[in-house]
């Protein structure tokens, strides 16, 4: 009986040495270090309040994930990680608000809570990455770069540019700042929208585009490479087009900027 108990006790001890390896973190004062595995096709989501949010595709098939913290009190700005069934969710928690901290709370999805009135901390985020996974990023102060990512991009900012290059699609978002994205496939279902308040948006697509375009703005204009075949003035504040055979939807808002399409090489 004795060392049957002991079996069981190795194997758990066993499963949790197991488990641990999966992922692993260190938040220490200034920097934070994550390093974990995910399966293909899940999603990195990072979730920022004040810094930069740089992800590239790595050579390896874990994922790292490295942030500094710079300013008076970045030792009150905490890391947390939050596994899920789609991925990873790591964000950026700072203290202060009515409910004790001025972000979060830390969960999956594009939803996040900021109020950055008392802290001066950034915190700039570095991303390494296998491609065969999306990636989400959420800002409020500072830019945001996907560079050679391999899936699906969700990327949304409110003071900073966004810039993205994937093999597949980007949903973009921001309002004070400019859009380039470079997407590498038009295969995607339904609508994809890309929209910016201040900034100008230049949208590099595969010649095999088949969308129908919907652009408008109230000081901007359209400019398209593509072949589109416009419904109306294309200096006007609404644009609405065909490229190829349509079907799927492309739908561009700004308010003060221009969009250009252009036709990858």
């Amino acid at each position: 009986m004795k060392s049957r108990n002991r079996q069981s006790v190795w194997f758990v001890l066993a499963l949790v040495a197991g488990l641990c390896s999966w992922a692993v973190a260190q938040d220490q004062g200034r920097e934070f270090h994550w390093s974990g595995k995910l399966s293909p096709d899940q999603i990195v989501e990072i979730k920022n309040l004040s810094g930069t949010i740089e992800a590239r595709a790595g050579n390896s098939d874990q994922v790292e994930v490295t942030a500094e913290k710079i300013g008076p009190d970045a030792d009150s700005v905490k890391i947390e990680v939050v596994p899920g069934a789609e991925g990873v969710t790591i964000c950026a928690i700072y203290p202060g608000g009515m409910t004790g901290a001025s972000t979060g709370p830390c969960e999956p999805g594009e939803h996040w809570h900021s109020d950055s009135h008392n802290n001066h901390t950034k915190v700039n985020f570095t991303v390494r990455m296998p491609s065969n996974l999306r990636f989400g990023a959420v800002n409020v102060n500072g830019n945001i770069t996907a560079e050679d990512m391999g899936r699906y991009v969700r990327a949304s900012s409110v003071n900073g540019s966004v810039r993205v290059s994937t093999q597949q699609w980007a949903e973009l978002s921001t309002v004070n700042g400019s859009i380039e994205g470079r997407m590498g496939s038009a295969d995607w279902t339904g609508t994809l929208k890309v929209s910016s308040v201040n900034g100008s948006i230049e949208l590099e697509m595969p010649g095999n585009l088949s969308a129908d375009v919907r652009f408008k703005s109230v000081n901007g204009r359209l400019e398209s490479d593509l072949p589109l075949t416009v419904s109306g003035s294309m200096g006007g504040r609404k644009v609405e087009g065909r490229i190829g055979s349509g079907g799927r939807e492309l739908v561009v808002n700004t308010v003060n900027g221009n969009l250009r399409l252009k036709q990858s090489e």
